[in-house]
């Protein structure tokens, strides 16, 4: 249960989608980096690499399918709204966690709606920069469970 309590901190994730992402992945410690449990999840980008020049594809939708889309539609509730702000609901799911912890969610929640709105500013499709804050929370969410969350 205290995982869950940490994994709702991150906005967009309640209890549905922690006991799913904590369930289905299993022990997180298995992914060597963040990156390879976003790989496991599908949503990476594939490539098409014949030749000199790289062809980036769209995600690869390999791997655990359920929790690729809770993460999507978490995804979808962070590009919505000011960046830095907190919610009355996440205020309430982050109080009784370390400092921390909520130092490091408060962090991943800024940056991936800058991410978002920065991509969106630059002409990219909605639903890729939502599908590429999915692969950034799942890099998060990775890196809460593993205690790798860069905060001293």
């Amino acid at each position: 249960m205290e995982k869950v309590k940490k994994l709702v901190c991150f906005l967009g994730v309640k209890t549905h989608t922690a006991l799913s992402c904590l369930v289905e992945t299993g022990d997180f410690q298995r992914f060597a980096k963040a990156n390879i449990y976003s790989a496991y999840l599908g949503l990476v980008p594939g490539e098409d690499s014949s030749s000199d020049n790289i062809n980036r594809l769209s995600i690869t939708k390999a791997g655990n399918s359920h929790v690729r889309k809770l993460l999507i539609e978490a995804s979808k509730g962070i590009c919505k709204g000011a960046v830095g702000h907190k919610s009355k609901d996440l205020k309430a799911r982050q109080s009784g966690n370390p400092p921390e912890v909520i130092a490091y969610a408060d962090k991943a929640n800024e940056r991936l709606r800058r991410k978002y709105y920065k991509m969106i500013r630059h002409g990219k499709k909605k639903t890729g920069a939502v599908t590429a804050v999915a692969r950034e929370l799942a890099c998060f969410i990775w890196g809460m469970m593993t205690d790798n969350t860069g905060v001293a």
